[in-house]
């Protein structure tokens, strides 16, 4: 019996330390903090506070004026209570998608703007996510970031349902914001188009077809994002170059005499020819190399 009484008391105390390291559903996040990530475990999740999130500003975006008016006026009007859309970023990688949602992040979060980073894999608990928010009086955007799917996937219907189609409302106080680097959310296969059909003239899609678009259509807001030109490019290589730079001496010293700056911008140059693209993130990542370097 002694045996068997150790073992039970054994258990029971790994069953109490289980029950630390596995957030429960009735612990309440820290609604003090601005930026929260959703975390999962098992068919477990809560919002787990980001202390020190990224601090990018919208003056360090350059080249993505449309953008950002777009973006900011659609979040303003949020924040005012005003109509306002989910919002789909969607084009090439490297040219700010996320980095915007960031920047109008800090920009309005003294506002009351809060932000929710969610991965694509853990959508299919957007509805516990939307019950813990819908009575709170902060705002939120749920970000989720390189948003794409295959066929089959759990949390396609779970976003679809979210964005509109479900019995029950979604809260006032979130909007979903997405970035992707397609603007249909799922391949598109040229077997699709074998699909299509004219009636009285009109094009029609195919089922296949509509299916992928019901999706991207759901959100209200579509900005699109493009590559770069050669002449932007070399703009944020030189803006990030001069944020790297230790003085302001040494950002001018960079830049004074033609010679030095060509030498620079050929660098830069062959760096986006081999990295095969000529976007912010290149110029954010030659700028850094550069600096380490001189």
């Amino acid at each position: 019996m002694g045996a068997k009484k150790r073992l039970l008391q054994r258990a029971e105390t790994l069953l109490e330390r289980l029950e630390v390291l596995l957030p429960g559903g009735a612990e309440s996040p820290d609604w003090t903090a601005h930026a929260f990530r959703w975390r999962r475990r098992g068919d477990r999740g809560w919002l787990q506070a980001v202390p020190a999130p990224h601090r990018i500003g919208l003056e360090d975006l350059l080249c993505l004026d449309r953008q950002k008016a777009e973006i900011e006026r659609n979040t303003a009007a949020f924040l005012a209570g005003r109509g306002a859309n989910n919002v789909l970023l969607w084009g090439s990688r490297g040219t700010g998608k996320s980095s915007l949602i960031k920047a109008v992040f800090n920009a309005m979060r003294e506002r009351g703007l809060r932000l929710i980073e969610i991965d694509k894999d853990d959508l299919i608990q957007l509805p516990e996510i939307l019950e813990l928010i819908r009575d709170r009086p902060e705002r939120f955007i749920l970000f989720c970031d390189d948003l794409s799917f295959d066929a089959g996937e759990s949390g396609y219907k779970a976003l679809k349902a979210a964005l509109d189609g479900s019995i029950t409302a979604t809260p006032e106080n979130l909007l979903i914001y997405a970035t992707s680097n397609r603007r249909h959310l799922l391949p598109e296969l040229q077997s699709e188009n074998r699909e299509a059909r004219i009636v009285d003239g009109e094009l029609h899609q195919g089922e296949s077809v509509e299916e992928k678009i019901s999706l991207s259509d759901r959100f209200g807001l579509w900005v699109a994002f493009h590559p770069f030109s050669q002449a932007q490019y070399l703009a944020l290589v030189h803006h990030w170059l001069a944020r790297l730079a230790t003085t302001p001496e040494s950002a001018a010293s960079e830049t004074d005499t033609s010679a030095r700056r060509e030498a620079l911008e050929r660098a830069a140059l062959q760096w986006a020819l081999r990295r095969g693209s000529r976007s912010g993130r290149t110029a954010w990542q030659f700028a850094r190399d550069w600096s380490g370097r001189v």
